[in-house]
């Protein structure tokens, strides 16, 4: 880990201690009834949630496949421990260990690891688009006023913008991401028929400001251009488009199961879909910036907030299953992580720090 990740790490860690104390002073938190909610609830459920996200890395494996084809057909499921191993570095070590499933199937492959970082972003793509989808579908269903004011709370520009312009604002938040996802399919659209002009245009603009940041974003959109080499025609596109959307279901099942768990909190135990995926979106965006650990407890103290926002929760069943989503959509991996690279003679912060490199090296041919 950079030293810089330390002193972030440490920062955090102390402003997270500054705000348990002052909220153990400002807020009555029973933990007796947190750990009652967590006692009572259906672990069933939360198991099925569980094996809801191990199936999502086979999923996730087959999509890879999929879209290496075009250089090298390896067999659906054979990159799924290069799925469980490089998400177990990220739960453990953070998003600095992003780089480590394209950096192993490079290595298993042998296949340059341009090209996987090619598709790693196009699967980062895919997933955004996905979600998106699925949330603009999930909200035709939420009244206008549930949306608006869920989403004035959360940002700025809305709040400022619904009382002058409610349609807009309603359209805004209900299909926005929707219509961004659009935008990037057509940006997708022009790199994969023009993607050389694209990146000397790019090249050109940014070069303007900085030479070697002009460079780099060139030689980026030529890498992603690489990737979407891999989907030359609809059939490709279609059957990656549907191991997406099957995959983000059943991560969405996986959360909407967890939550039905806690049986003694109304308000979890009656989740609807749509409040599903805006409990989704919350949490996506809590790890966004994911550091090692402590990173686990202010996404936990985020998802609690948004359950008590979205779905009026206690306080206590909010935290306990925030604590428990965390526990089976991000940490659950690791158990079988860790026994896959044992087998693989893999360590993770080996590997983690030579795919940065490798990335890093990537970068600097470039420029």
């Amino acid at each position: 880990m950079k030293k810089r990740e330390w002193i972030t790490g440490i920062i955090v860690l102390a402003v997270l201690a500054a705000l348990i104390v002052w909220v153990r002073a400002k807020i009555h938190f029973d933990f007796h009834l947190f750990a009652a909610q967590a006692a009572q609830a259906d672990w069933r459920k939360i198991l099925f949630g569980i094996a809801c996200i191990y199936t999502a890395y086979l999923f996730r494996s087959a999509r890879w496949s999929l879209l290496m084809r075009r250089g090298k057909h390896v067999p659906l499921f054979s990159l799924t421990g290069t799925q469980v191993i490089g998400f177990t570095a990220v739960a453990l070590i953070g998003r600095v260990a992003d780089p480590v499933r394209p950096y192993l199937v490079a290595r298993k492959t042998g296949q340059p690891l341009s090209a996987q970082i090619a598709v790693y972003i196009v699967e980062r793509l895919m997933d955004a688009g996905s979600m998106a989808l699925i949330f603009s579908v999930a909200m035709i269903g939420v009244p206008a006023e549930t949306i608006l004011g869920a989403a004035t709370a959360k940002s700025g520009a809305l709040a400022h913008l619904a009382p002058h312009h409610r349609l807009l604002a309603l359209f805004v938040a209900r299909y926005g991401g929707l219509v961004l996802t659009v935008l990037g399919a057509a940006f997708l659209f022009a790199v994969r028929l023009s993607g050389g002009a694209v990146a000397t245009f790019f090249e050109r603009s940014f070069g303007l400001i900085s030479k070697n940041l002009g460079l780099s974003i060139g030689h980026k959109i030529r890498q992603f251009r690489s990737g979407l080499d891999t989907m030359r025609n609809f059939a490709d596109f279609a059957a990656v488009t549907a191991i997406s959307l099957s995959m983000w279901v059943l991560i969405s099942l996986s959360y909407f199961l967890t939550c039905q768990a806690f049986v003694a909190s109304p308000g979890l135990s009656s989740i609807t879909a749509s409040q599903c995926v805006l409990l989704m979106v919350a949490s996506g965006t809590a790890s966004i910036i994911q550091l090692p650990i402590i990173g686990w407890f202010s996404q936990i103290g985020l998802v609690a907030v948004a359950l008590v926002g979205i779905l009026h929760a206690e306080t206590e069943a909010a935290t306990a299953c925030a604590a428990t989503l965390l526990l089976v959509t991000f940490l659950s991996v690791i158990p079988v992580g860790l026994i896959w690279a044992q087998f693989e003679h893999i360590s993770l912060r080996k590997v983690a720090l030579e795919s940065e490199q490798a990335a890093d090296g990537e970068d600097s041919e470039a420029n």
